[in-house]
């Protein structure tokens, strides 16, 4: 039996069963893919406090040891919750436990295209982490979709390696951070192509170009070795749909304070309901559901 279980190995996740041990508590933190969430991915993070630059998988590594240097538990499993008397049974693919109170922080993941060629070459050229991915392609010629601070940064991370960068965006401005969109400006390896949408990704075994439509309805065709597709997050909560309210997203309806509609279970991270989705916030949700949890865990003793 533990006191609290986190769902998630994220920033926020790792945070919350950070505090939740060091206010004394017995801890499990469960992730069903690879901790880190999303930072991992980042090829840069430039905007964490303390921190001028880092690579987003360093810092994840960070945040991980920290967490099992003071305790912290972890297993690897996708969990559903059921309520129980005097708490809560937390199942995976391979364990059952119990918890006390339970803290959510199950992240978002990457938005496809939906283009026909796309799932095909998922993999062959259509990639959707440049840290992960950029070093395939040094030297070559590539796109990336998308309109956010996580375009905005692969295209620049991919134009230290890459021969060209082609960034496809659906308006005429990044919504990114100002200085983001002044340093794609002035590089010269980065080609912003405003106004268009891409209708797919071409090649058959590999990834040999992308079509792309502009506002007089004409199609384009442009060569290049891969496509960084950047478009967005979504949320994947629907296995806690009958424990906690969640909103027309799919999202977890949680404030400030990370309390759910479920007593001793919290949300923290981009998996709720919220303006901002920054490591940062997502460190600050963690803080506060990860001590909540612990108090909880207290009054239900």
């Amino acid at each position: 039996m533990y006191d609290v279980i986190v769902i998630g190995g994220g920033p926020a996740g790792m945070t919350a069963a950070l505090y939740a041990k060091r206010a004394g508590k017995s801890v499990m933190m469960l992730e069903s893919d690879a901790f880190g969430g999303q930072i991992a991915t980042a090829p840069r993070v430039e905007n964490f406090p303390s921190v001028n630059e880092i690579a987003g998988a360093r810092l994840a590594d960070n945040m991980f040891e920290q967490a099992l240097s003071h305790g912290v538990e972890f297993d690897m499993g996708r969990a559903s919750v059921e309520t129980a008397e005097r708490g809560f049974t937390v199942k995976t693919e391979y364990a059952s436990y119990f918890a006390k109170a339970v803290v959510l922080a199950t992240g978002v993941s990457h938005k496809k295209l939906g283009v026909p060629s796309e799932e095909k070459l998922a993999g062959k050229g259509v990639c959707y982490c440049a840290v992960c991915d950029g070093a395939f392609y040094k030297d070559k010629s590539v796109c990336v979709v998308g309109d956010g601070n996580s375009a905005a940064q692969y295209a620049l991370f991919l134009a230290e390696l890459c021969r060209e960068v082609r960034l496809l965006t659906l308006f005429d401005k990044l919504f990114c951070d100002r200085e983001l969109t002044d340093r794609i400006a002035a590089n010269g390896k980065i080609e912003w192509i405003k106004n268009v949408s891409v209708q797919d990704v071409v090649g058959d075994e590999r990834v040999q170009g992308i079509a792309y439509q502009d506002d007089d309805g004409a199609i384009t065709y442009l060569d290049c070795d891969a496509v960084f597709v950047a478009i967005g997050q979504e949320p994947h909560n629907e296995q806690f749909a009958e424990l906690v309210k969640l909103d027309g997203k799919g999202y977890i309806i949680a404030g400030e304070d990370c309390v759910t509609s479920c007593s001793g279970v919290f949300a923290a991270g981009d998996c709720r309901t919220k303006r901002i989705r920054q490591c940062a916030t997502a460190v600050g949700d963690g803080a506060v559901a990860g001590f909540s949890a612990a108090m909880y865990a207290d009054k239900n003793a």
